[in-house]
Parts: structure tokens; C-alpha cells; sequence
């Protein structure tokens, strides 16, 4: 059984495959952030853009999600601040590109409208490589140099 990419370490189908089919709703903002995550691991574009406030897409579509789709490697919830109708949830979501890892480290606002979560903007902010003998982004336990660098 395939264990959910939002870091959950339970199955996909029990986590965030309901809130890809529209089966259920994240309860939170960071539960919407994982999703999220997941979705873009999963190419479940339809989900991002329908999660994704219509006042803040820009033009956003689904085939500009799908253009260069990298390699996602692992999700870090660094912080969550949430009140009534609006979150902030600050992240790490690393992946590889063109044999380069490199991480999106962003801090994620989030509104709730008509009891539904959905991200509006992030802020982005730059983040260090993890050295060699850190642990590895993926969450596998084991070291940096031992797991992801080597995929490089």
C-alpha cells in the first residue's frame, strides 16, 4: 500500500486521496496545505486549481501546473498560525529538477470561505541545502549524503 506523500505516513487512499476525489474537506489549513502537496506528487492538478482562491489564480491552469513537473522529494511543516477564517502555514517542499535539488520554502496564507480552506498567495523565502550528514529531505532516516544527494 502507497503511503501518502503529505508526510502523514498513512496510506494515500486513507489521507488525501478523499480530498483529491471530493469526497471530503481538509479541516485545516495545514491539512489543505498537505493535500495540496500531495496533489502536486500525484498530478492531481484539477485539485490544486480548484483548492486555489479564484481571486488570487492570476491565470493560473492546469497545464501551466503540469509544465515541468519536478521530482518531488519531501514536505517540511516548518509553522502554522490559524484563526477563525484565515492561517498562515510556512513550509519547505523539496524536489529535484535537471539533476538539482532545490526546495520551495514559502509561507502560505490561507482563507476559509463557506466553511472550505483555500490558499490565496505565498511568500517566498530561500532556504540552505541540507549538509551531507543531515538528515535526508525525504524523511527516510537516513543521511542527506546517503539518500537524495545521490540522486544528483
Amino acid at each position: 500500500m502507497k503511503t501518502c506523500a503529505c508526510g502523514s505516513k498513512t496510506p494515500y487512499d486513507e489521507c488525501c486521496l478523499p480530498f483529491h476525489l471530493g469526497q471530503q474537506l481538509p479541516q485545516s489549513a495545514v491539512q489543505l496545505m498537505r493535500s495540496r502537496y500531495c496533489a502536486f506528487v500525484e498530478k492531481r492538478y484539477q485539485y490544486i486549481l480548484d483548492t486555489h482562491a479564484k481571486a488570487f489564480r492570476q491565470g493560473l491552469t492546469i497545464n501551466l501546473l503540469a509544465q515541468d513537473a519536478p521530482e518531488w522529494l519531501g514536505l517540511q511543516v516548518i509553522t502554522a498560525q490559524e484563526a477563525k477564517n484565515q492561517a498562515t502555514v510556512s513550509f519547505k517542499a523539496w524536489y529535484i529538477v535537471a539533476k538539482q535539488i532545490d526546495v520551495i520554502y514559502e509561507s502560505s496564507s490561507f482563507i476559509k470561505q463557506d466553511g472550505r480552506w483555500f490558499y490565496t498567495e505565498g511568500e517566498q523565502m530561500t532556504a540552505p541545502l541540507p549538509k551531507r550528514n543531515e538528515p535526508c529531505v525525504c524523511n527516510s532516516g537516513k543521511k542527506f549524503k546517503q539518500c537524495c544527494l545521490l540522486r544528483c
